[in-house]
């Protein structure tokens, strides 16, 4: 699934792409702006390289579902 980075003026939002990101994208700024786009098949995979391109150290969860492969049918969703 593609995941994208957004800045707005008053931080960041780590979503998934269109479709499935729409709700988050529209609560952002009009003058945000897409400055990085990642390719995971979890939310634990997007995390982890969301948290290395942030510099923040190693993302860890409690919740191993987390970790589970995203369904197929979201994947449609992209296509």
């Amino acid at each position: 699934m593609k995941h994208e980075l957004w800045k707005e003026k008053n931080g960041y939002t780590f979503c998934l792409a269109v479709p499935m990101g729409d709700d988050a994208r529209a609560l952002m700024d009009k003058n945000a702006e897409v400055i990085w786009t990642v390719e995971a098949n979890s939310h634990f995979e997007a995390m982890t390289k969301y948290y290395e391109f942030m510099d923040w150290g190693e993302y860890k969860t409690e919740f191993e579902q987390d970790k589970e492969p995203y369904p197929k049918d979201w994947l449609k969703t992209q296509k």
